[in-house]
């Protein structure tokens, strides 16, 4: 699996972690847990946006070097 991939896969996790969090903290009127749940997005947002950093990287690469 690509460098890529694997952040896409974490960030997803890591994103859909934090809504379960986010919905639970919202039900039991847990405030920790609602910020918990906001991080974990968070934390999943930037990995994905590394993946999207990374493929672009890559691409201005190939189109440098011609591969």
């Amino acid at each position: 699996m690509s460098d890529q991939s694997q952040d896409r896969v974490e960030g997803t996790y890591d994103d859909l972690k934090g809504r379960g969090k986010s919905a639970w903290g919202e039900l039991t009127d847990d405030d920790e847990l609602k910020s918990e749940g906001a991080a974990d997005k968070a934390k999943g947002a930037a990995k994905k946006a590394v993946a999207d950093a990374k493929d672009a990287v890559d691409a201005a690469l190939k189109k440098v070097t011609g591969d």
